[in-house]
């Protein structure tokens, strides 16, 4: 449970700092313990643009969750590059950057996005 709160403490200081606008939106991860999720949203018209996750059938949700998150990193972007998007701003969440959460990013910023 501290985990938990410390974590909601880290995300209320992310985002107070971190907003998306339709230029450049925000790429949000989550992570659970079996699966993680990525998003693309417009904070100025609260929509999501975008949405990937090893649930997605795009998705190949084979391998380690470390190789998993990486494809999905590199779906998100794909994605993000096809409907004209090239710049996001990256929300952690408030997960550590470390370990799956680093993996996407990185397999984002090498497919293509700028963040």
């Amino acid at each position: 449970m501290k985990n938990l709160k410390n974590r909601l403490r880290r995300k209320k200081r992310i985002r107070a700092k971190v907003s998306g606008t339709p230029e450049r939106p925000r790429l949000s991860v989550h992570r659970s313990n079996s699966h993680i999720y990525a998003q693309l949203i417009d904070d100025v018209s609260g929509k999501t643009l975008v949405t990937t996750s090893t649930l997605s059938k795009s998705v190949d949700a084979s391998g380690t969750k470390t190789e998993q998150a990486k494809k999905v990193g590199e779906a998100i972007a794909k994605a993000c590059l096809d409907k004209g998007i090239e710049s996001v701003v990256f929300d952690r969440n408030g997960f550590l950057y470390h370990g799956r959460v680093r993996a996407l990013a990185e397999s984002a910023r090498e497919a293509g996005l700028k963040f």
